[in-house]
């Protein structure tokens, strides 16, 4: 009984995204555009939900149970979407872009690991789970990447931590892009115009050594895929294979052998790991190839619009109002979260009187467009609700409230995921595994710092645990 409501309900959700899509085009054609975003959305939320991909959960797995069955997955998703992303590049049908290049970067990604791991959740992971009802990840996204994420660049709280020399700075760059000061008010908008902006980006295929070194497209596979991203994932395979795995996979080949084991037995050892869980593997081929259709599908869509941002597309349909000042809206043309939660939170502070027009990030870059004209935050809504029909199907979706301390480490994490996405402008899909397949160096130097703060927050969860039962230990 209980799996056939279950199987209604993802019908139900299925026909209600379809029969929005038929209404957005009746409405106007250019929402293609923004019906794109819904179904990769959707696409993605499936396979999250199935393939159980979350940075959290690979962090708290490896560091606390040493199972390395997600870390594993996620690098295999990140070496097949390098593959695609590399084509994309050499055809020119890539909409990637390298991010500032910096300490910055660094120190975001520490701040958004501790957050995941309280929060139970990182970015993609909190959406599709509360596409299965996780009431502490809906927390966590709504208070944290929404509401927290758009007080955090609207308010100059932290002035007192900015050097004089960016607030000089960020008054000759506004000049420079004929941004009004009166847009320049918040402690971010100081971070952005007088620090961020004068960071250099670092795409490999597009240095000027691989420039000269490689001929034509052959730099895209080379630089970007191979150097950036293909080794270094295969390195962080085999270290992950010696410190958590070899031990005890040798033992049992000698075992069973009867005998010494040599480089060959490591060779199956890794891919064993590898396939461990084909679940979780395969998942992760078919996210890696679907994120590089997303970005050839956004490519295609820009191309047939003429257009380089959505924001175009709404100026067109009459609601300029939307967008920046610069006539656009936060349109990633790839996978991307944090960005469009927190627009949807500038726009319920806005509606709330709470003027957040007067920054950088709403006011002149990503705009605050009215949620269902939002083509990013579509895509989160399609995440959530795919993922809601995966678990559906597969008998997995319960509503989950939150009690006690799940409700603290909920809005904790959140805040801190909310707070550490925007210094490095994203967060575990944007910030590392985009910019890493792209040819970003900086995505790794992101992830670094995602992984160390992922590990100091399941360092302290172990120490709250132990104190915990200590005391309960004495009460009893």
């Amino acid at each position: 009984m209980e799996e056939r409501k279950n199987q209604i309900w993802a019908f139900i959700i299925t026909g209600a995204l379809i029969l929005i899509s038929l209404i957005y085009y009746q409405v106007n054609p250019y929402y293609m555009y923004l019906i794109a975003y819904i179904w990769f959305g959707f696409a993605y939320g499936m396979m999250l939900q199935y393939g159980r991909f979350c940075f959290a959960s690979a962090s708290r797995d490896l560091f606390a149970a040493g199972v390395p069955r997600m870390a594993v997955g996620i690098l295999v998703a990140l070496i097949f979407f390098s593959f695609i992303q590399a084509i994309l590049a050499a055809t020119n049908m890539s909409t990637f872009h390298p991010a500032p290049f910096g300490i910055h970067t660094l120190i975001s990604g520490l701040i958004f690991g501790v957050g995941m791991v309280l929060s139970g959740g990182c970015a993609s992971g909190s959406l599709y789970k509360i596409g299965e009802g996780n009431g502490t990840s809906f927390l966590a996204a709504f208070f944290g990447l929404c509401i927290g994420q758009a007080v955090f660049v609207n308010v100059k709280w932290f002035n007192f931590l900015i050097p004089q020399k960016w607030f000089d700075a960020a008054v000759v760059k506004a000049a420079a892009r004929d941004i009004p000061m009166e847009k320049v008010t918040s402690s971010f908008d100081m971070y952005l115009a007088g620090y961020i902006w004068g960071r250099p980006t670092v795409q490999l295929s597009h240095t000027e050594v691989a420039q000269q070194a490689l001929p034509g497209v052959s730099r895209y596979f080379v630089a970007d895929m191979l150097i950036n991203a293909m080794i270094p994932a295969a390195l962080l395979l085999i270290v992950i294979y010696a410190v958590w795995m070899r031990k005890g996979f040798i033992k049992k080949r000698a075992k069973a052998k009867g005998g010494a084991t040599g480089f060959g037995d490591d060779i199956a050892g890794i891919w064993s790991m590898i396939t461990a869980s084909k679940r979780t593997t395969l998942m992760g081929v078919i996210i890696g190839i679907t994120a590089g259709l997303h970005i050839l599908v956004m490519k295609g869509m820009q191309i047939k619009f003429g257009i380089g941002n959505f924001g175009e597309l709404l100026t067109r349909m009459g609601h300029d109002a939307d967008n920046g000042i610069k006539g656009t809206v936060f349109d990633p043309g790839y996978w991307y979260i944090t960005s469009q939660e927190g627009q949807l939170g500038g726009w319920i502070l806005d509606k709330l009187g709470w003027n957040m027009r007067d920054n950088i990030f709403f006011g002149v870059n990503n705009g605050l467009p009215d949620p269902w004209r939002n083509p990013a935050l579509w895509m989160s809504f399609g995440i959530i609700f795919g993922a809601m029909v995966m678990a559906r199907l597969n008998n997995e979706f319960k509503f989950k409230l939150p009690k006690g301390e799940l409700i603290a480490w909920g809005l904790m994490g959140g805040i801190l995921m909310g707070v550490g996405s925007r210094p490095a402008l994203g967060c575990n899909i944007g910030a590392f595994f985009i910019r890493v397949a792209g040819g970003d160096p900086s995505g790794w130097l992101y992830g670094t710092g995602m992984v160390g703060g992922a590990f100091l927050g399941v360092k302290f969860f172990n120490w709250w645990t132990e104190r915990k039962m200590a005391k309960e230990m004495e009460a009893f």
